[in-house]
């Protein structure tokens, strides 16, 4: 019996293609222009450590000064808490030993080349981080192993890659033992890892929602020993005067200087298992921040938040006001393409009512009739969603030419993106077929056969 439906849905569509075509279109651009939003809220709000959603926390402290009006500064989240914290706090608190795990970490360039110039040197973003921090976020080794304890705090010259990078340098192959340089200084590969390349980037949002990812780690004890500076965010917050120094600083004191005093520029990621290791750890923390208080590193009463990976998604506005009012504009918009839809239906079944009337008339009943003119409203609601996938994709490449690179190379409509496209178009052309089915299936055909 469907099949007999469906041809008769195809005759009718042929009978009538201007009609079709004008319903066909409508659906396809009200659906295209919802899947665009929707594929983009969706890549936007993805979160790619939803695995640990329950375990792994980024950690704010109000380390802002006495003066600070609030939450209007740049280095603060819509929590009001800056987050950001500095090279002190987070040395201390990597001494805890209370979590299982636990990540402090920033951004840093560097000249990327091999010893024998086989691969054109380039500029190369790095994660500087301990040694936790692949445990923390379940990155796996796929060669060699992290670095030692000792490495976080003294110089270690030594590197870990991920897959991409190895690939791109070694050919694949086991690299542990042999060496790269990053600014002319080598460096000895100990580890390869997985690629670890979440979008958005939910580990470090500092950089935009997808600029946060590197493919070179090295360790935090190097700081000193490099004078690094991060690549990216750096403030400096403070109600009181810069100690004044005795002559010039050497270059080595004024970097002490940044590590020690109230500069803010890495980010603290925290493994918290279960109750007790939160509130040890939370409680380690108010110690701590209590004793710096005395010393005026910190100004205000302590306060702190501790957010998962979805939470710091929705702190960091990743999925913009913007971008929602737009989704739900372009929802509205495809109501109003159901409403014109069921104008145009309406039109076009009443014109095809001698036709109904005839067939009821010969014994065909109400839920035929209803049947049959809605499956007709299913056909003409597939073929606006074949369409609909090429605008959305359209769409979509429009929206890639406007945004970073980065957010460009996940603005894509995955199979299930697609099938959900034609399932919209479908479900909107039932919902626009259902009155006009209705309309005609219960007239008395004695009036379409008066008429005819």
């Amino acid at each position: 019996m469907l099949s007999y439906y469906l041809q008769l849905a195809w005759l009718s569509v042929r009978r009538t293609p201007v009609m079709s075509l004008l319903m066909i279109l409508t659906l396809a651009v009200g659906v295209a222009v919802s899947m665009t939003m929707l594929t983009l809220q969706h890549v936007m709000s993805a979160n790619g450590l939803a695995a640990k959603n329950d375990t792994l926390y980024a950690l704010q402290i109000d380390n802002a000064s006495a003066g600070d009006s609030g939450a209007t500064s740049s280095n603060k989240l819509s929590n009001g808490l800056p987050f950001l914290l500095s090279y002190r706090t987070v040395t201390a608190l990597l001494r805890s030993g209370i979590p299982p795990h636990q990540a402090a970490m920033h951004r840093w360039a560097a000249a990327l080349s091999l010893d024998n110039n086989q691969v054109r040197p380039s500029k190369e973003l790095v994660r500087v981080t301990s040694r936790d921090f692949f445990a923390l976020f379940g990155v796996p080794f796929l060669y060699g192993q992290v670095w030692d304890n000792s490495a976080d705090n003294d110089a270690r010259y030594q590197v870990v890659i991920d897959r991409t990078m190895n690939q791109r340098l070694f050919n694949g192959e086991n690299s542990v033992g042999r060496s790269l340089q990053l600014d002319g200084r080598p460096y000895q590969v100990i580890g390869v890892v997985e690629d670890f390349n979440p979008k958005p980037s939910v580990q470090d949002l500092t950089q935009g929602a997808f600029g946060g990812n590197a493919s070179i780690y090295l360790p935090f004890g190097l700081h000193r020993a490099l004078r690094m500076m991060p690549y990216g965010n750096m403030t400096y917050s403070s109600s009181h005067p810069r100690p004044q120094q005795d002559g010039p600083l050497t270059p080595e004191q004024q970097y002490e200087r940044i590590l020690q005093e109230r500069y803010f520029w890495l980010q603290y990621w925290v493994e918290l298992p279960d109750a007790d290791t939160k509130n040890a750890f939370v409680s380690y923390l108010h110690n701590y921040f209590d004793e710096q208080r005395k010393s005026d590193f910190f100004e205000r009463d302590f306060k702190y938040a501790l957010s998962t990976p979805s939470q710091w998604l929705a702190l960091n506005q990743v999925v913009s006001n913007d971008t929602r009012v737009m989704t739900w504009l372009a929802l509205v918009f495809l109501a109003v393409c159901i409403i014109n839809t069921i104008a145009l239906l309406l039109a076009k079944l009443l014109k095809q009512a001698p036709e109904t009337g005839i067939r009821r008339a010969l014994g065909a009943s109400r839920s035929a009739i209803f049947i049959q003119n809605l499956v007709e409203s299913g056909v003409i609601g597939g073929l606006g969603g074949l369409l609909g996938i090429a605008l959305s994709q359209l769409g979509l490449g429009l929206i890639r030419m406007l945004v970073s690179r980065e957010e460009a190379a996940v603005v894509y409509s995955d199979g299930l993106t697609l099938l959900l496209t034609i399932a919209l178009a479908v479900l909107a052309s039932l919902i626009a077929g259902c009155y006009p089915a209705w309309r005609i299936s219960t007239t008395s055909p004695a009036y379409y056969l008066k008429n005819q």
